[in-house]
């Protein structure tokens, strides 16, 4: 079994390492900047820490990292996808190599998820979405979790769940249901942006479990108008990776919070991240897609304010907790779950 990771960032990096001993051959490609200094030093510092074994190929050549591939795991930013998708379109790649999607975003500004991306981009080819709680430093440190391979062909959900799970580490589930959970995946980095913003400013843990909650509704509400199946969102690629993202700051999108409840400006935080968080763009699209549907989505929508400097921390806070008064009951039952 031939694997090819596109893309040597956290992810990209952490997903090479764990599958190294699984696959036959595992190559990573990126950007020449981005794979030349690993390279020189296989014992990576940044964006994570971790040593990649030389069984592992890597190349800025995406024909030849592509050309036997069976496997090929995007895992580039969203924003990305499309022009990657397009370069393959180039090189001689075979029809049966499977692409699967690692990206959690939405893209801009046509607001497709990433499969639609890609089955746009290479129709010729089957497609498939990875998603669930994967923190990497955590995965990294040999720390166990379990996510979700989605794609409306069952065979091929099946030959990439056994493809890529790992029985000490890395257990996967299938599911028909890419729709849910590509945009649970998407959604939850808004959400762990407020919970970041939360803990910052010392918000305390019944708030924490509030957000959570109710950031949980307005990711059903959305993705229920989006096709999915509510039960999906209840499932790892759900609350399973909203619950991970929204408690870790080690999650980027958290860390984002985390500093706007600091006072710092979007250019800064984004500066010293040195690395994408794809809530910041997802928000927008939420936003759009909330218009789209006509649908309230009033915890996302204070945090699209916030990154776009339009209100304060006291002034989301203060717009959240005097909205007009609703029956939680009446809601959860329109849901038809």
């Amino acid at each position: 079994m031939n694997i090819t990771v596109l893309g040597p960032g956290s992810w990209g990096l952490t997903v090479a390492w764990m599958l190294s001993e699984k696959a036959d051959n595992l190559c990573i490609w990126g950007l020449k900047e981005f794979i030349d200094p690993i390279k020189m030093n296989r014992d990576v510092q940044k964006p994570v820490r971790v040593n990649l074994p030389e069984s592992i190929a890597l190349t800025d050549n995406l024909a030849e990292a592509t050309k036997e591939a069976d496997i090929i795991l995007f895992v580039v930013p969203s924003d990305a996808v499309r022009k990657v998708a397009r370069q393959l379109k180039t090189v001689n790649l075979k029809k049966d190599s499977i692409i699967v999607s690692l990206a959690k975003g939405l893209e801009l500004p046509t607001l497709y998820r990433m499969s639609e991306v890609l089955e746009q981009e290479l129709p010729d080819n089957p497609a498939a979405t990875l998603s669930g709680p994967t923190l990497a430093m955590e995965i990294l440190g040999g720390k166990p979790t379990a996510a979700v391979i989605a794609s409306k062909d069952e065979e091929v959900a099946s030959y990439v769940q056994k493809s890529l799970h790992r029985g000490d580490i890395f257990r996967l589930y299938t599911n028909k249901d890419i729709v849910g959970v590509e945009l649970g995946g998407a959604l939850k980095n808004v959400i762990a942006i407020s919970t970041g913003f939360a803990y910052g400013l010392d918000l305390g843990h019944n708030t924490i479990g509030a957000l959570i909650t109710r950031g949980l509704a307005e990711i059903v509400r959305m993705s229920i108008k989006m096709g999915a199946n509510p039960s999906t969102l209840y499932g790892l690629s759900g609350i399973g990776d909203l619950i991970a993202t929204c408690n870790s700051p080690t999650s980027r999108n958290y860390r984002v919070g985390h500093a706007l409840s600091q006072g710092l400006s979007m250019d800064e935080i984004l500066a010293g991240l040195g690395a994408v968080a794809e809530g910041v763009k997802t928000t927008e699209a939420v936003m759009k897609l909330s218009e789209k549907y006509n649908l309230s989505m009033p915890l996302s929508s204070e945090i699209y304010k916030l990154i776009s400097g339009h209100v304060t921390p006291e002034e989301a806070i203060s717009n959240l907790m005097t909205r007009e008064l609703k029956s939680e009951e009446s809601y959860i039952m329109s849901l038809k779950i």
